[in-house]
């Protein structure tokens, strides 16, 4: 079965965020290895198998077929000047017909933590999800002790929703996750959500 291939590019001031490539596998595998202290407490309980060539090469496929079916937009973090994988941010579960909704998932490896990097990812991803994908909604959840990926939603635009209950297995526990939102036409109070 052949897929179409639509080119997903989005560039930002220091980034280029783009799908993944079979090519990007070690980098990948030694930026997640060597920040596992670091992003092991926010995920969901890494699989034997994570950090594998397999299972690097399924996700380069998945990515392939979300893009293509406009299911999910999965793009690394790529550093403009050097070429330097830092991260990766997804806007997955887009709902088209009366919902036009998505939700916003992200990591950032521990070197490029708190420099501004996924705030311009979000901001970036954000526009281009209302501007190009014509969404309306996209929504974003962490753990209530995660304050950085707090800061980095209400930075961007975000607006705090409510809590849920047991929302997903993190770190092996089903915990309790806030909600988060960014609108398109937002009548919430002022947003910079997805301005260009």
């Amino acid at each position: 079965m052949l897929l179409s291939r639509r080119k997903v590019r989005v560039d930002t001031e220091r980034l280029v965020l783009r799908p993944p490539v079979h090519s990007d596998f070690r980098e990948w595998a030694e930026l997640r290895s060597n920040s596992a202290g670091f992003l092991v407490p926010w995920e969901p309980v890494w699989a034997a198998t994570h950090l594998s060539r397999k299972s690097f090469t399924n996700r380069v496929y998945w990515a392939q077929r979300s893009i293509s079916n406009d299911t999910a937009l999965p793009l690394f973090l790529v550093r403009r000047r050097d070429n330097v994988l830092m991260g990766a941010i997804t806007l997955d579960n887009v709902r088209r017909g009366p919902a036009q909704a998505g939700t916003l998932g992200y990591w950032v490896g521990e070197p490029f933590a708190r420099q501004g990097y996924m705030r311009e990812a979000i901001e970036a991803v954000v526009h281009h999800a209302f501007q190009r994908m014509d969404l309306s909604r996209i929504e974003a959840a962490c753990l209530p002790e995660n304050m950085a990926s707090r800061g980095v939603l209400e930075k961007s635009g975000f607006k705090y929703e409510g809590v849920a209950q047991s929302y997903l297995q993190i770190n092996g526990r089903w915990r309790t996750h806030v909600l988060y939102a960014a609108l398109r036409n937002d009548r919430r109070g002022r947003t910079l959500a997805g301005q260009a």
